[in-house]
C-alpha cells in the first residue's frame, strides 16, 4: 500500500461521549429520533438535517446521495427533489429505500428503512412556495441528473424561467416530495473499545420491537 493508505489505515478514534441503553431510550423509534435530532440541532452540529438516501435501480446497482430532511411525523420522513432525477426514477421502479443520519460530533448514527411514497400535491405546493425565489427558479432550470454541455445551460435556463415567471414561479410538475414510511430504525451510539450500542426497532404488525444488535 502507499504511504497515504497506511496513514488512513492507522486512523483511530475512541468514542466516549455517551451511551444508549434500553432503559434510557424510548420504546417508540419516532420519539427516540425526535430526541436525537433535537439534540443534534441544540449542539449546533453542521447540517443536522443532512441525510444519506440509498436507492436501487432496475440494474440492481445501489446509489447514494445527500438530501435534506424537511419534515417528520408518525407518517414518515419527508424530503423534496426532482422526480425525474436518478433517485426519483429509481424510486418509481423500486419504492424501497434507506436513510442515514451521521452526527459525527455526537458519535451517533440513525439508520431508517422502509417504503417510499410521493407526498400529496398540497404538501409539495406548500413547501415549494416557502422556498427562496432562486431555489424555485432552480427547480425549473436544472434537468437534474441529465448530462448537460456546460454550466451555461443552467445559467441560461435560470434566466429564461426568471423572465417567464417573474416573482411567482409555480411548482414544476416534475418536482415534489417523497415520504419514507419506516419499518426499521437503528440507533447507533459510539462506545469505547468498539463495543458500540446499537438498538434496532422493527415493525411487527402494528407494534415496534426493540432489539440490541452486536456492534
Amino acid at each position: 500500500m502507499s504511504e497515504l493508505s497506511h496513514t488512513i489505515a492507522d486512523l483511530r478514534k475512541s468514542y466516549e461521549r455517551a451511551e444508549l441503553s434500553e432503559t434510557a431510550s424510548s420504546a417508540q423509534p419516532l420519539e427516540q429520533f425526535d430526541r436525537w435530532i433535537n439534540e443534534a440541532m441544540a449542539a449546533q452540529v453542521p447540517e443536522p438535517n443532512a441525510m444519506t438516501l440509498a436507492t436501487v435501480g432496475a440494474d440492481q446497482r445501489p446509489s447514494t446521495r445527500i438530501v435534506l430532511i424537511k419534515g417528520y411525523d408518525a407518517r414518515g420522513i419527508v424530503w423534496f427533489t426532482n422526480y425525474d432525477s436518478r433517485k426519483g426514477r429509481e424510486l418509481a421502479g423500486n419504492p424501497f429505500a434507506a436513510l442515514q443520519f451521521h452526527w459525527v460530533e455526537l458519535e451517533r448514527v440513525v439508520r431508517i428503512e422502509g417504503r417510499v411514497e410521493q407526498v400529496s400535491d398540497e404538501e409539495s405546493d406548500a413547501y415549494f412556495n416557502s422556498r427562496p425565489l432562486d431555489s424555485r427558479i432552480g427547480a425549473w432550470a436544472s434537468p437534474q441528473s441529465q448530462v448537460i454541455a456546460s454550466r451555461t445551460v443552467l445559467v441560461t435556463n435560470a434566466a429564461r424561467y426568471s423572465a417567464q415567471f417573474l416573482l411567482k414561479p409555480p411548482r414544476p410538475p416534475h418536482w415534489g416530495g417523497f415520504r419514507l414510511v419506516p419499518d426499521r430504525w437503528e440507533f447507533w451510539q459510539g462506545r469505547k473499545s468498539r463495543l458500540h450500542d446499537r438498538l434496532r426497532y422493527r415493525l411487527d404488525g402494528e407494534d415496534w420491537v426493540r432489539e440490541r444488535l452486536a456492534p
